[in-house]
């Protein structure tokens, strides 16, 4: 139910709203759970009061999990354990939702998708008014979930674990950037951007210093100058395009009006834009049937979506801890130096954002956390003014003591923006820095007793998305700079080297980018991959295919991230249930044992035979890929997480999820005492099924969706573990101050 929205959250005035009639599709929904569930019809429709029906749906539900300890103590106790949750039968985890629909009934919610406006969790009054009244103005999402529910609960509809061939065929409806057909098709596209951009170039309607045309030069010489320059990373920042109308030209005229119309709304509307010609050329443009929808989850980062240019201006921040008062505790308590520079939440590893062209990023995420700071204008496109002061290389020593005199600190992220970005001269002084620091805070230790020895620096990371948006950046002598970094890093006990990049897709997997990464590992770094999982990400196969081929290429998979963020993200938004049932229905073909997994551990100091070891461990444990990545969404005060339960659902379908801690990682003290974290998703299971279907999936395929509403965590993989100290480290947190929220 609904509050009226212009109360307060003390007001206790009921709504109004619940005399809404249901539509007649809802109706028929009703009729078809009473038709499956005679026992449920005659609790609803004989009960004289909803508290006679809600005691009698409560008993039926306990009835059916107490002979079962497994499932009774995980629903009393909440034992928290993925193997546990494993061993539930598909009707005892609708029998736990169906409890927790009524242990939290009248609960009340902030819902950030309507801007703070409350809710009230009261589905089975729902139900029971739409039995009694035909009122409550319950959607036919809200019934077709609950239909799902019931059937899942009386067994009717059974969950169905898809064989490793089911996955793998899957895996094969997904090509991949460096299937032979694809690369024929971005040749095309190149060719396609650069015959406009000789055009453009001798209107003047584009005009570079660097970049233009000698008097006197033919078509092909004109030609093959492009060519050269499209191995150039400046050619491809400066001719990016910038407006809606640049891009339709660069893809050829084939935007259709309705996104085009967006596009020039969000333009309107202060949304950045950025793509440049490299990254449009993994657009398809004319392409056959069967690749229709190939590009899909490329094209979901490109385009707007009409949620966001709504929402745009009216954003709610995402991420609580990244909110910074100097001097003052963030949400996780953590003591910052200023408000833009130094982001942290766990109390080993704080990210560093440089004041450089770090700062910005090689092209627009739609789905991407700064929008709620693109909303003030603060806008990272602009490279010359994000050059570098000298301001900020006086400020560079003084953050690097935050690291230097930090307890607990023993991982630096350095990322923006995006940390490729940077000139090679930034980042080689970003990073000796970095060195300095570390060493610095080597030889402080020497002097301190064990048990108030402080962590020392182990890992370093370079968060980046160029290898994938603009792979051209990788050039020899950025390889140059991570070799002898590492080299130093390493006489001072450092020993883990981590690019961190976002490949979406397999299509973004291309030759250039292969060989992209091919030399980020002869510098002696291991690249991991960091995914959000968008509806066509989310497609079945798509991401186990997008694992198979990055380790075809030599990168882990990291993190598979569910969209965060409220009504901005909606269309771009996948219900935590499809996180859960990937990881439990297509990621487990890739999973390891223990023992392998302990090999795996020792890769950090084997990146230049990525390839071969990836390879050999597929081979004996006879697996397409390595699922060394978790499933989790990134949520406000709790981190990285997908320990959740479904309490609750609204009126429109929407399921609310309580969300409890990763406690299988250290977290910041603050944690246990701030409690669990509730949000209310963006989207309807029935929505997402509907995304789909306009993808051209068979929504057949994705029937167990509805019955996941428990997650728990997976462990970390060994690799991503840091090294035992040799030494007794403190105990005591540094930078730090207990919050309660």
């Amino acid at each position: 139910m609904y509050r009226d929205y212009n109360q307060s959250k003390n007001d206790k005035n009921v709504l109004k709203n619940i005399q809404l009639d249901i539509s007649e599709s809802s109706r028929q929904l009703l009729n078809k759970i009473f038709e499956e569930n005679e026992a449920i019809e005659e609790i609803i429709r004989s009960s004289p009061s909803y508290e006679k029906a809600k005691k009698g749906l409560r008993k039926l539900a306990l009835d059916h999990i107490k002979p079962k300890p497994v499932a009774f103590s995980y629903f009393s106790n909440g034992n928290r354990d993925q193997n546990r949750i494993e061993k539930l039968d598909w009707s005892d985890l609708a029998a736990i939702r169906i409890l927790d629909y009524i242990d939290h009934e009248n609960d009340e919610y902030e819902d950030l998708n309507l801007h703070g406006k409350y809710i009230v969790n009261a589905p089975f009054k729902l139900l029971y008014m739409a039995a009694h009244e035909g009122k409550g103005g319950a959607t036919e999402d809200f019934f077709r979930d609950m239909l799902h529910l019931f059937r899942q609960f009386s067994g009717k509809q059974k969950r169905f674990i898809p064989n490793p061939e089911k996955v793998a065929e899957w895996m094969n409806n997904h090509p991949s950037g460096l299937d032979p057909e694809i690369i024929d098709q971005r040749k095309k596209n190149r060719d396609r951007i650069i015959r406009l951009f000789i055009k453009k170039i001798d209107s003047g309607d584009i005009q570079r210093n660097r970049f233009k045309f000698e008097p006197g030069m033919t078509y092909w010489q004109k030609y093959r100058k492009i060519m050269e320059w499209w191995n150039d990373k400046t050619f491809h920042l400066q001719f990016a395009a910038r407006t809606p109308e640049r891009l339709n030209r660069m893809l050829g005229r084939s935007i259709d009006e309705n996104t085009m119309e967006t596009m020039v709304k969000a333009e309107n509307s202060g949304i950045p834009f950025f793509v440049n010609p490299y990254y449009l050329s993994l657009l398809n443009v004319d392409i056959d049937e069967k690749n229709k929808f190939s590009d899909q989850a490329i094209r979901d980062y490109v385009f707007v979506s009409n949620e966001l240019v709504e929402e745009f201006g009216q954003i709610q921040a995402w991420e609580k801890e990244d909110q910074v008062e100097p001097g003052k505790p963030n949400a996780a308590g953590w003591i910052l130096p200023n408000r833009k520079n130094i982001h942290r939440r766990y109390p080993e590893v704080a990210i560093l954002i440089p004041d450089t062209a770090g700062r910005a990023c090689g092209g627009l995420c739609v789905v991407c956390q700064r929008m709620y700071d693109f909303q003030n204008g603060h806008l990272n496109f602009d490279l010359d003014e994000l050059k570098p002061r000298e301001t900020w290389w006086e400020r560079l020593p003084k953050l690097m003591r935050y690291f230097e005199y930090d307890n607990m600190l023993r991982d630096i992220l350095i990322t923006g923006g995006d940390a490729f970005m940077n000139s090679d001269n930034s980042l080689k002084r970003i990073l000796d820095e970095v060195l300095n620091m570390a060493n610095r805070k080597k030889s402080r230790n020497k002097n301190l007793p064990d048990g108030e020895k402080l962590a020392e620096i182990q890992r370093v990371r370079l968060g980046t998305r160029l290898p994938v948006y603009l792979p051209q950046r990788i050039s020899d002598e950025l390889i140059s700079i991570l070799k002898d970094f590492r080299t130093n890093a390493i006489e001072i006990g450092i020993n883990q080297f981590v690019v961190q990049t976002h490949f979406e897709s397999a299509m973004e997997v291309t030759p250039e980018a292969a060989e992209g990464v091919r030399k980020i590992l002869s510098a002696g770094w291991i690249v991991t991959n960091q995914l959000v999982f968008t509806p066509a990400a989310s497609r079945r196969g798509h991401t186990a295919k997008l694992r198979k081929v990055l380790n075809d290429i030599g990168v882990l998979a990291y993190y598979t991230f569910s969209v965060k963020g409220y009504k901005e993200n909606t269309f771009n938004f996948v219900n935590n249930a499809r996180i859960m049932q990937e990881q439990v229905e297509e990621k487990y073909i890739g999973k390891l044992s223990d023992e392998i997994n302990g090999l795996i551990k020792g890769f950090h100091t084997m990146a230049n035979g990525m390839l071969e070891n990836i390879e050999s461990i597929r081979q004996i444990s006879k697996v397409p890929f390595l699922a060394t990545d978790k499933n989790v969404i990134n949520l406000p005060g709790v981190g990285k997480s997908l320990s959740f339960r479904t309490i609750g659902i609204t009126y429109d379908g929407r399921r609310i999820l309580q969300f409890d801690y990763d406690f299988s990682r250290n977290h910041s003290p603050v944690i246990k005492k701030n409690g669990k974290v509730v949000i209310i998703e963006s989207k309807s299971i029935a929505g997402y099924i509907r995304r789909l279907e306009e993808m051209g999936e068979n929504r057949s395929d994705y029937e167990n969706v509805w019955g996941y509403s428990i997650g728990e965590t997976e462990e970390r993989n060994p690799i991503y573990k840091y090294p035992e100290y040799n030494y007794a480290m403190t105990d005591r947190f540094s930078n730090f101050e207990m919050v309660y929220q």
